[in-house]
């Protein structure tokens, strides 16, 4: 016994570098290791010494636990530069437009709504709804029969009546009717970017023109 260490065994000196944290973990945490396993090797029972094969394992296992650390510090470090190499990309499409997931659309200067239908399947009878705000219908168009697969479609902001629609947010539902039952299937709409954020969650956020909120990057189907 020295300075009134009693004997350490290899689970008490791993618990206790476990428990040792702080700023520079990598040089503290290899020194407190180093020292811990010299007091262990100094204070062991001469009748009952450690075996060298238990004392290997237990450097194997400060070899895993170590570079499993620095593995963490890597990947953070990659993700971090990912991230900030997607936001810088992602700022080129500010004043772009993009074809996102959504069921509302901008009836702007440009005077149409434009977007795509993703059909299921091959349908005879494909039409597109136009809601405004209040939930009435202003334009009801047939577009007939189509392919599965992506479908263009184009309002121009007249309505039933032949009315041009004030510049506002409208509703835009597509449906097909399958075996009898009108079935609502995917839009995505064009909008332009306002600008752009990073989400709580590491994720490259476009903020979309007036009304039309927010999407992810990676939800983006097609930049126009």
């Amino acid at each position: 016994m020295i300075d009134g260490i009693s004997s350490i065994d290899n689970q008490a000196v791993l618990q206790e570098l476990n428990q040792r944290t702080g700023v520079d973990e990598d040089d503290s945490g290899r020194s407190d290791f180093l020292k811990l396993l010299v007091a262990q090797l100094s204070n062991q029972d001469p009748l009952a010494p450690q075996e060298s094969g238990e004392f290997l394992s237990q450097l194997a296992q400060f070899s895993t636990v170590e570079g499993i650390e620095k593995l963490n510090l890597t990947m953070e470090s990659f993700s971090s530069g990912m991230l900030s190499g997607q936001a810088l990309q992602a700022t080129a499409l500010v004043g772009r437009s993009v074809q996102v997931p959504a069921n509302i659309g901008s009836l702007n200067s440009d005077g149409a709504i434009t977007g795509s239908i993703d059909l299921p399947r091959s349908s005879s009878n494909l039409s597109l709804n136009i809601y405004d705000q209040s939930g009435s219908l202003v334009r009801n168009v047939s577009m007939g029969a189509h392919a599965a697969g992506p479908v263009s479609f184009s309002w121009d902001g007249i309505s039933n009546q032949g009315n041009p629609m004030p510049h506002d947010i409208y509703r835009v539902r597509a449906e097909v009717n399958y075996d009898g039952d009108a079935e609502e299937v995917p839009v995505f709409v064009d909008a332009n970017v306002d600008s752009v954020t990073t989400g709580a969650q590491g994720s490259v956020i476009l903020n979309l023109e007036a009304g039309l909120g927010s999407v992810s990057l990676n939800d983006v189907l097609q930049i126009n």
